[in-house]
């Protein structure tokens, strides 16, 4: 696959694991570019840690929005229905259970649904933000990420970077599967046709179980 459509693919496949009228919480990177590729008949309600729910992008040329920074610190607003609340606010809804999924990236993941995403020792990094509450507060946890970072895994048996949170992810999907975090472990359960099963173990450090009922990843 060439590196330039990777971002694009696994964007797409996210997208087709929300519903209509889901609220979804995006990490900044590559989940921003879910809401591109939505059906038609999806719409879903963007919620922002910093204080938005149905949160949307300016239009070109709106230069100063009354409330204009987002959570990766672009440009933001309301859409039309949306509001803007206090952090304590939208904290109690995140703690509340009250968003469907939340789509982040990740620097490593292991077998046992964990999550390390907030930070590389000896670089700087601007903190953990709103992922820790989200990681145990949303009904979903989706990791949208590529499966190795310059050759190397990034889905290990056990996270060597400090964790964001434990025991939290519910799906893993990268440009080369669909992974379920299960009690016994990673399940493959679809699979990039450009790939074969080996190859993708190969690029994984943790042993991943093979669903029976393994299909192509679109």
């Amino acid at each position: 696959m060439d590196k330039s459509e990777i971002k694009g693919f696994i964007a797409k496949r996210v997208a087709a694991e929300l519903k209509d009228g889901d609220v979804v919480n995006l990490g900044i990177g590559l989940p921003t570019l879910v809401p591109n590729y939505l059906p038609e008949d999806v719409h879903v309600i963007l919620q922002a840690e910093n204080g938005i729910i149905g949160a949307g992008i300016p239009i070109e040329g709106y230069e100063e929005p009354l409330y204009n920074i987002d959570a990766g610190g672009g440009n933001a607003c309301a859409v039309r229905g949306g509001c803007f609340v206090d952090s304590a606010t939208s904290f109690g809804f995140i703690r509340g259970g009250h968003v469907n999924a939340t789509i982040l990236g990740g620097l490593e993941v292991d077998e046992e649904g964990s999550l390390a995403n907030w930070i590389i020792p000896g670089k700087k990094m601007p903190g953990m933000g709103g992922a820790m509450d989200l990681l145990v507060g949303a009904k979903a946890v989706i990791v949208a990420m590529e499966h190795t970072a310059k050759g190397n895994p990034k889905i290990l048996k056990k996270c060597k970077l400090p964790y964001t949170a434990v025991h939290c992810i519910t799906k893993i999907i990268t440009e080369m599967g669909v992974m379920n975090v299960t009690d016994k472990g990673l399940e493959l359960v679809e699979i990039n046709p450009e790939f074969t099963v080996e190859q993708v173990q190969a690029a994984t450090e943790a042993t991943l179980i093979i669903s029976p009922d393994l299909k192509p990843m679109c």
